[in-house]
């Protein structure tokens, strides 16, 4: 397993310097970073060492997605057991940097250190989440901002946890008629770029759902711990590998219908930007049409 996941580490910082100049959805200078967790159902009789559950067994891949070329930077695999906010103490947070969490991953003692370096982020805010407003900003409804507050938190051990001023969102998604509430340390972007900014969050279940759907990862070769990380590294490591394809190669079409391709024409003895000239690629889909919906996270 180590020689696939330092391979993969190798083609990390070659694939980030590919897509360094990536542009982004939303002006922003720096990086900016999804963080979740899928989990991969295992048979438990099968792989008695991942017990999760007491009939089930499951392993997790922990991963940072970099959002300039959807690249993961950071992969862990654990059992079924390891809480999301957990794996938080593997990642260390980067100076000027946009972290992009769901609601599991709110821990104000573990935010807090990506305040103090640096960072800034963007998750959910728990309805148990006590808190007081200090200040309300002005906003501009027709963006879907409903309000813009500097708050405080008052929950028992929250101040001191998290003791700086955080800021609340409310947003409204018409076309979802959802309404959302934002929690985050930035006070310089304005509040619809923030939204703007979660929403990019779709990007980190997409290439889940890439690394499930093309790579077969469901079916496994081995059934011992070695044997099953070295499949998914394995898995990242064509994943990664055709990302570096497709920004060298200058490949238009999205990256499940080039490891498509490749697969089909794989025993062509022809240069690989020759392999997609004979595909219209005006009607094709973009990775966008794979999104999901507004906020349905």
């Amino acid at each position: 397993m180590a020689n696939y996941a330092d391979f993969a580490q190798v083609l990390i910082v070659h694939a980030r310097k590919l897509y360094a100049n990536e542009p982004l959805d939303v002006q922003w200078e720096g990086e900016v970073y999804a963080i979740d967790s899928t989990t991969i159902d295992l048979c438990l009789s099968v792989f008695p060492w991942a017990k999760f559950r007491r009939t089930k067994a499951a392993i997790k891949l922990h991963t940072k997605i970099n959002l300039r070329g959807n690249i993961p930077e950071f992969i862990h695999i654990s059992d079924g057991k390891l809480n999301d906010v957990n794996a938080l103490d593997l990642i260390v947070p980067e100076p000027g940097a946009f972290y992009l969490f769901d609601r599991a991953y709110i821990d104000f003692q573990r935010l807090f250190l990506f305040d103090q370096a640096g960072a800034s982020f963007v998750s959910r805010l728990k309805k148990s989440i006590l808190w007081k407003r200090r200040y309300s900003h002005e906003i501009d409804k027709a963006t879907g901002v409903r309000s813009d507050q500097t708050i405080i938190l008052t929950g028992k051990n929250t101040p001191k946890y998290y003791p700086q001023p955080l800021r609340r969102i409310h947003f409204y998604a018409a076309e979802r008629d959802k309404h959302l509430i934002f929690i985050t340390n930035n006070f310089e972007l304005s509040a619809a770029t923030i939204a703007k900014l979660y929403k990019m969050r779709w990007k980190i279940e997409l290439f889940f759902k890439w690394i499930k759907q093309n790579l077969r990862i469901k079916t496994f070769f081995g059934y011992n711990e070695n044997a099953l990380k070295t499949q998914v590294w394995i898995a990242v490591c064509t994943y990664l590998i055709v990302a570096i394809i497709r920004k060298e190669q200058k490949i238009l079409q999205p990256m499940s219908e080039i490891l498509q391709v490749l697969g089909i024409l794989q025993f062509e003895k022809r240069p690989i930007s020759e392999l997609f000239m004979a595909f219209d690629s005006d009607n094709q889909k973009s990775d966008d049409a794979n999104s999901l919906p507004l906020f349905n996270l």
